[in-house]
């Protein structure tokens, strides 16, 4: 044992001891270390609470008892429809363009883009696109009868 570490003359003697009980149970010893002296695995964790060292995977496990997985997202649902889009009778779409009947032309003009943007088809779910473009034609039917009146009036000399 002479020209060994200390530790490298711990693993001798300790082989010596393991090579003697394996012949008093007539059991082949295997050499677990080939010869070669190994530092700590990479999973050395430290002193527990209890003083004992802990494996890496040992400590890994403790961990994984005490996460906890985060909760399953819930699927999404698609947003409600509009409510709007569901209203599609000639009433409902004059009470949403809210014509008095006393609008001008450029008055009529800048509801008809302002219903537009709020119910253009191309801007509306793919299951209410039909309801998109069966409120543009009430409404634009609604404004171009008004401005047809309007015209109409004009031409009469009725409204000043």
């Amino acid at each position: 044992m002479f020209g060994m570490t200390v530790f490298e003359s711990v693993l001798e003697r300790l082989k010596a001891e393991a090579r003697e009980a394996a012949e008093e149970d007539e059991a082949p010893v295997e050499d677990t270390l080939g010869g070669r002296i190994r530092g700590l695995t990479s999973g050395f964790a430290g002193l527990g609470a209890t003083g004992a060292f802990v494996s890496g995977s040992q400590a890994a496990a403790a961990y994984l008892d005490l996460y906890e997985a985060p909760p399953a997202p819930e699927p999404e649902r698609p947003p409600p429809p509009p409510p709007h889009l569901l209203r599609t009778t000639p009433e409902e779409v004059a009470a949403d363009l809210a014509l008095t009947g006393r609008e001008d032309i450029d008055a009529l003009t800048a509801r008809r883009r302002s219903f537009a943007r709020d119910n253009h088809p191309d801007r509306a779910p793919a299951d209410l696109r039909g309801n998109a473009t069966l409120r543009m034609k009430i409404a634009n039917m609604l404004i171009d009868e008004t401005i047809r009146r309007i015209e109409v009036e004009k031409s009469l000399g009725l409204s000043g």
